[in-house]
């Protein structure tokens, strides 16, 4: 077995294509639609205010995650406004503002709310400090209040109910690109084993010390491995250097990875038991993949998924179980006991894809 994991990631090295296409375009679809997203809107905004930039009112808007605001000159503005590079631009004035629009976007009521709620707070803020400007003892007693956080005893929890529905669109595309991908890289790396019997190479192998056993969990644990790599690479990046949020789940997406790629290797070994030669498995990967990443909830989250058909088909999908533990793992900060159904699912198909698949390819080679 480890003469075969050290032969199959020399030729690895030699080829490596496959493994890196596959990544970068897992990487760039997680990047591009992902980020896509997860875009702040862009707002352009100008001003009379002497030193605007060191006021409270810029740093509050500065610190917006929903919008980017960008100091530009009155001209600029309007100009960007006009040719519709942006959909609204914003004038700002001590007591008030001025929104310049083209036309009615539906960012517009955004951009009015959040405007009018920092407005709001200045202005409270403001009538405060005027009816105390006169009073020491007031002005004492609010900066305690500002300054001592042991005035209130304030108790936090969670608004969402049991079962409720979160959906994270950046993670949504991350997990879904990669399991959907993997099963290309895995797929064609079980693929050599009927390349191999087709071309002779296992009769030749059998008259070696190798044992049948050693011979196929060699192609499989090299395919395991691989697959993993891919995407706990791709996790790794997104994580580390894009700043995604896992939610403090980043460790356990690692290990809820584990199950989810032995199914997809038993699922081609499967495959390549079932199929009587390379070119009917070329045009099956593609049609079992996509299939199972639209049904099993790859490509949209399966929360908004209606049909009771469709739902019924994705019970069958590995992704779908695969979907599960991440989001659990993550975005519901699921314990281990809540992920084991999942993972235990996709274990049990594991064993019974490549137990037919084994069978199988025995039989026909008898």
């Amino acid at each position: 077995m480890i003469s075969i994991l050290q032969t199959k990631f020399r030729l690895f090295f030699r080829k490596p294509l496959l493994f890196i296409g596959m990544t970068a375009m897992s990487m760039l679809f997680a990047f591009f639609i992902g980020g896509s997203q997860y875009s702040r809107i862009s707002v352009p905004i100008y001003t009379d205010i002497d030193h605007f930039e060191t006021t409270d009112l810029w740093k509050e808007l500065k610190d917006s995650k929903l919008f980017q605001f960008t100091i530009v000159t009155e001209a600029e503005a309007k100009k960007q406004v006009s040719e519709g590079d942006r959909g609204a631009a914003v004038k700002l004035m001590e007591d008030g503002y001025e929104i310049v629009i083209a036309a009615k976007t539906s960012d517009l009521p955004l951009i009015r709310n959040y405007l009018q709620s920092v407005y709001s707070d200045f202005s409270i803020e403001k009538q405060i400090n005027e009816q105390v400007a006169d009073n020491e003892k007031s002005k004492v007693i609010i900066k305690q209040i500002k300054n001592d956080n042991s005035l209130f005893t304030i108790h936090t929890d969670s608004f969402r109910g049991k079962g409720t529905v979160i959906i994270d669109n950046q993670l949504q595309i991350l997990f879904g690109m990669s399991l959907f991908f993997v099963i290309y890289t895995i797929s064609y790396n079980v693929l050599h084993i009927l390349q191999e019997k087709l071309e002779g190479v296992w009769d030749r192998l059998i008259l070696s010390p190798l044992k049948k056993w050693q011979m196929y969990a060699g192609n499989l644990a090299y395919s395991f491995l691989l697959g993993y790599i891919q995407v706990a690479l791709l996790f790794f990046v997104f994580r580390y250097f894009a700043g995604v949020n896992f939610y403090e789940g980043f460790g356990k997406t690692l290990i809820v990875l584990i199950p989810y790629v032995f199914s997809i290797v038993s699922l081609s070994m499967f495959l390549v038991g079932v199929v009587k030669n390379i070119q009917q498995f070329n045009a099956l990967i593609p049609l079992i993949s996509v299939s199972m990443a639209m049904i099993g909830g790859a490509y949209w989250p399966l929360e908004i998924v209606s049909s009771p058909v469709l739902l019924k088909l994705a019970d069958f999908m590995p992704i779908k179980y695969g979907m599960e533990a991440l989001k659990g793992a993550t975005i519901y900060g699921e314990s281990w006991g809540e992920l084991l159904q999942p993972m235990s699912i996709l274990i049990l198909m594991g064993v019974v894809f490549v137990g037919i698949g084994i069978n199988v390819m025995e039989k026909r080679s008898t």
